[in-house]
């Protein structure tokens, strides 16, 4: 009724006079505002949290998620907010909600996924371009809260993080392998060099093992036995081939006797030409085609 209006200290004033803003904005505190032609309006300058609902798009490389974020916003310039825009709350919830789809579209999965930082600066960015200057609206910080993805596509991921993993652990048992093989080389050139050394590894691995409660016993073998039958395994083969050559050569040769051979013969009445083709060993019998055909 007097005019004396309250500000809060989170809030400014914009004096409307005649249906005019005027210049400037009223500060927190006590102020007094002609109750006849002015109308006072309360601008919020508190940080204001929106949730942007869940969207629903295709990335860069053909996979559709479902991805969520959250916008903080605060009023920069209260009488942008309120002369260029009708509500700037509603506004600023749309345009995140298309900036966040387009934002998708260009990014990758796994961007979405591993490169938050990147997703949430350029989203900020996207939204808060047409908001600062026309609306007086300033985009303090975006946050990409979840990122849905399909059961087929979790599955995939899975099966390929096992497969990761999986690889990850034979490099490392190979590698392992490897240095375990060149440890075990350089203890074999030094046991070479000393064969004393060998000798006293056995004994060592025999009170390893009499150090448990077991009945096993165990009965070390001298490597220089086997030595001794490698040395001695050739020289026996070739002292075989030595005393083969070595018998006596002016010994008679035994000559096998070849039983005699029954001599052929030819009959008589056959003339001289029929010897080509008669058969062997035949018996001696006179045809009378033959007698009749001396000729």
């Amino acid at each position: 009724m007097f005019g004396f209006k309250i500000i809060t200290q989170y809030e400014q004033g914009i004096v409307f006079r005649w249906g005019r803003a005027l210049p400037g904005a009223r500060q927190p505190g006590l102020t007094w505002v002609n109750p006849f032609t002015d109308r006072l309006r309360k601008v919020n300058m508190q940080i204001t949290v929106a949730a942007v609902p869940a969207q629903e798009a295709i990335t860069r490389d053909n996979v559709t998620l479902k991805v969520d974020a959250v916008v903080y916003y605060r009023v920069a310039d209260p009488v942008k907010a309120i002369i260029n825009v009708q509500d700037y709350t509603y506004a600023v919830s749309q345009v995140a909600q298309t900036s966040l789809r387009s934002v998708i579209g260009q990014s990758d999965m796994d961007q979405l996924l591993s490169e938050r930082d990147k997703v949430n600066a350029h989203l900020k960015d996207v939204i808060d371009a047409p908001t600062e200057q026309p609306w007086g609206i300033r985009v303090e910080r975006v946050e990409v809260k979840d990122v849905s993805l399909p059961e087929s596509m979790k599955r995939s991921m899975s099966r390929q993080a096992e497969a990761e993993r999986e690889r990850r652990a034979r490099i490392i048992s190979a590698d392992g392998e490897y240095q375990a093989s060149k440890k075990l080389a350089q203890a074999a050139a030094v046991m070479a060099a000393d064969p004393a050394a060998l000798q006293l590894r056995l004994l060592q691995t025999v009170v390893e093992v009499a150090a448990e409660k077991n009945s096993t016993l165990v009965m070390p073998f001298p490597v220089e036995l086997l030595r001794f039958f490698d040395r001695t395994a050739p020289a026996a083969g070739h002292a075989r081939p030595a005393a083969a050559h070595g018998q006596d050569t002016d010994a008679p040769v035994p000559i096998p006797e070849v039983p005699e051979v029954p001599a052929l013969t030819m009959p008589e009445s056959m003339p001289a030409n029929a010897a080509l083709t008669a058969p062997l060993n035949t018996a001696q019998k006179k045809s009378p085609s033959c007698a009749a055909s001396p000729g």
